[in-house]
């Protein structure tokens, strides 16, 4: 006898199988290989037709665009010595405080996720901090390099380009005025923003009273390539904050910024760029279409609209607190499943729905600040991880969830409660 298994009980099994591998990662093996697995399985078994799986995989296209591009723009400017300039320059204005070099490193991460993004904060300024904690004899640099993981999620919501995960909630011509975006999450943002920075410091604080630093490290000139690299990256930001204006995708701004970059170095170096493509974190893309490819299947398998209709329904009977737990529960289900497939989801649900300002920013701010309770709430936080392990340092689950759980509620709860009283 044969037992046929429903597409919806199937794609929703297989959901939640690959949020556990990529929790857990079984035998070491890379997150990739899970949510690849996770989009073979779905459609060898029929559960979502290769065709939609495909059209999946193709949404994800600017999400795609955009990592290579700044990717390949951080990675030039990590061999050409870019960070490792500025990692000097930071170092010497902490003139030897702990403390002063963990708010000056905390202030830039906040600075790169407002106007390049968060997973840009990830794969630029993770080893930019590195190099600073190396340059400043750092005995344990994982204070500061804990600065980029929750920076990035915490300060995504400033502006719409702060989070690839804004563009997908507010797709299709929903996305708000940027007048009408600031006045919705200028508070909710600095509120997250400050009490990220108290909660981590003070999560820290002994690390750092017992950490001794260099009061002044020599200085070198940036090299010609490193200058090009800076220059890439100053542009490439100016690029996505046009795009954002004028409601263009920010794939192709970013891809072109970092393949322009890219050859201008080749040129004046007279060589082609192995090293640099070499070094590049590919596995994050099939990683991204993988999990493309499930939410796509949960969405043809109809659970998606018993998603929304849940929302709806909830939102309906308690009007005022419908919306704060929609935003705490979405934040919990960021960290079980990672916030990219999840904001997919939600976007088809606030859309779906006609959701209220208050209930799509709740929303929002659930992905976008939520995701700083895992470390695979967020696709920012896995390629913060890909970058330690390139330098040799490992966090674990337990160890980022202990943190995490310190950080997150309170700057997560002051958030959505001040969106709350300013939408009442």
């Amino acid at each position: 006898m044969v037992f046929q298994v429903s597409a919806p009980i199937l794609s929703l099994s297989v959901a939640t199988l690959t949020a556990l591998t990529l929790l857990i990662r079984p035998f070491r093996w890379p997150e990739a290989v899970w949510a690849v697995l996770a989009a073979v399985l779905l459609t060898g078994a029929g559960a979502i037709p290769l065709l939609d799986a495909w059209a999946g995989i193709a949404k994800g296209l600017d999400v795609y665009l955009f990592l290579i591009g700044m990717m390949l723009i951080a990675e030039l400017a990590r061999q050409e010595g870019l960070f490792d300039w500025l990692a000097l320059i930071a170092t010497n204005h902490a003139k030897g405080s702990p403390f002063k070099l963990f708010t000056l490193t905390y202030l830039v991460g906040v600075l790169v996720t407002i106007f390049m993004s968060n997973d840009a904060t990830a794969v630029v300024l993770t080893p930019a901090v590195y190099a600073a904690c190396r340059a400043a004899k750092v005995k344990d640099p994982l204070p500061y390099l804990l600065i980029c993981a929750f920076t990035a999620n915490a300060a995504s919501f400033v502006l719409p380009i702060s989070n690839p995960a804004n563009l997908v909630i507010f797709s299709g011509g929903h996305m708000p005025a940027l007048a009408d975006w600031l006045s919705t999450f200028a508070l909710p943002s600095a509120l997250a923003i400050a009490i990220t920075f108290a909660a981590l410091l003070w999560n820290q604080r002994s690390a750092l009273t017992a950490e001794t630093l260099a009061t002044r490290v020599p200085g070198t000139s940036l090299s010609l390539t490193g200058k090009v690299a800076g220059l890439g990256l100053t542009v490439t930001a100016i690029g996505l904050i046009t795009a954002s204006a004028l409601h263009l995708d920010l794939g192709w701004p970013t891809f072109a910024g970092g393949i322009l970059t890219l050859s201008i170095v080749s040129i004046i170096k007279r060589q082609f760029p192995t090293q640099a493509l070499e070094d590049i974190s590919w596995s994050v893309i099939p990683l991204v279409a993988g999990l493309f490819v499930v939410v796509e299947a949960l969405g043809t398998s109809g659970l998606l609209e018993m998603l929304a209709d849940s929302v709806s329904h909830l939102t309906g009977m308690y009007p005022q607190l419908g919306a704060p737990a929609a935003g705490v529960l979405t934040a919990i289900v960021a960290n079980l499943v990672n916030n990219l497939p999840a904001g997919l989801v939600a976007g088809n649900v606030v859309q779906s729905i006609h959701a209220s300002p208050a209930l799509s920013g709740s929303i929002l701010i659930g992905i976008d600040l939520g995701p700083n309770l895992s470390i695979t709430g967020s696709l920012a936080t896995i390629l913060w991880l890909n970058a330690l392990r390139r330098e040799g340092i490992h966090v674990g689950f337990w160890q980022f969830l202990k943190i995490g759980t310190v950080v997150t509620f309170p700057a997560l709860l002051a958030a959505i409660g001040i969106l709350a009283i300013q939408s009442s």
